[in-house]
């Protein structure tokens, strides 16, 4: 699954990256400076019931570490790269490949039917991450619209399904 999440993250392709295991939380990444320079990316993750979403979340934190580099410049002053946050990182990393769409994210505000019924809603909710990454250039409020957006999902998920149909039984 590892080497499957890392093909859609060309940004690591040279950094070496420690690979570890948590039993406490889905995963985190850790980014360690020696004297203000990146030295070391170290990931850990839980070996029961890993998802690509986790594994795609944390390394687009580490992406998030390797776009500012080392710690003297200002975070919020580079222009096209991924924001800081756990929330941010949910939202790049639903948009970057369909295969990161496989369980909920953790951390983006969204109602409980969305959340049990995610296979349904992913693919919609990708869409609206994409949507929200454009409308990030022009709306400082971004997440904030896209949380409402997925809030609206289970009122026209409800008039998009077809009336179920009585099963039969062949005897």
């Amino acid at each position: 699954m590892l080497q499957r999440s890392l093909g859609y993250f060309p940004e690591l392709r040279d950094q070496r990256i420690t690979v570890g295991y948590t039993r406490k939380h889905l995963g985190s990444a850790t980014v360690i400076y020696r004297k203000g320079a990146l030295s070391k990316l170290i990931i850990r993750l839980r070996v029961r019931k890993v998802a690509y979403q986790t594994i795609g979340h944390e390394l687009t934190h580490l992406i998030q570490a390797l776009a500012y580099g080392d710690r003297s410049g200002k975070r919020s002053s580079i222009p096209g790269k991924i924001p800081c946050g756990e929330k941010q990182c949910d939202i790049w990393t639903l948009a970057r490949e369909p295969l990161f769409c496989d369980d909920a994210p953790t951390y983006i505000k969204m109602p409980r039917s969305v959340r049990d019924h995610w296979p349904d809603y992913a693919e919609e909710v990708r869409e609206l991450c994409i949507s929200a990454i454009a409308k990030r250039q022009t709306h400082r409020q971004y997440i904030r619209w896209l949380e409402d957006e997925i809030a609206k999902l289970p009122a026209t998920q409800l008039r998009k399904k077809p009336a179920s149909t009585q099963l039969m039984l062949p005897w």
